[in-house]
């Protein structure tokens, strides 16, 4: 009798890669000529947020390019970023905050259970949570099944990991 295997599949991201991502971005703002004397900031909320807090839009550009530099070498992806609108902050400076997107969205689920039923593989997606249970009684088509969603993941707009495989 075969036993089912299956695995999951789920968007996050390294807790500890992030701040040591940022903590290396703040030591390069503090050493590079363009930001002296500028009061940039950049503050992280684990959980929720990045707050950039400089000068002008260019700095904050300049910012971003940093933070995606950082992020790049350490692995993790760029899409875990939601950038907001770019607001007006004391003392004539700008602030953008940035969310950090966690855990797939309902309507994302479903998506990803709906892409995997049309692809007639013989597997069973379930959404549970903030997350997609895959199983099925052949290793080689859940095999199929990361294959097919690695190959979609940029519809998808949120880093995917596939975990517990068993």
């Amino acid at each position: 009798m075969a036993k089912d295997c299956s695995f999951d599949i789920v968007s996050e991201y390294d807790k500890q890669e992030m701040v040591n991502a940022v903590d290396q971005v703040k030591r390069e703002l503090t050493s590079r000529f363009d930001f002296k004397n500028s009061n940039s900031q950049v503050e992280l909320d684990v959980e929720k947020s990045i707050t950039v807090t400089t000068e002008d839009e260019m700095k904050l550009r300049n910012i971003l390019d940093i933070i995606q530099s950082k992020f790049s070498k350490r692995n993790l992806s760029l899409k875990i970023l939601d950038g907001q609108t770019i607001e007006n902050a004391l003392g004539g400076n700008v602030r953008q905050v940035f969310l950090l997107k966690k855990g797939l969205t309902t309507e994302l689920a479903k998506k990803i259970v709906a892409d995997i039923k049309n692809s007639k593989l013989k597997v069973q997606a379930s959404i549970q949570g903030e997350q997609v249970r895959v199983s099925g009684k052949s290793k080689d088509d859940l095999q199929s099944v990361i294959q097919l969603i690695r190959q979609n993941e940029d519809k998808y707009d949120v880093p995917l990991q596939f975990t517990n495989y068993r």
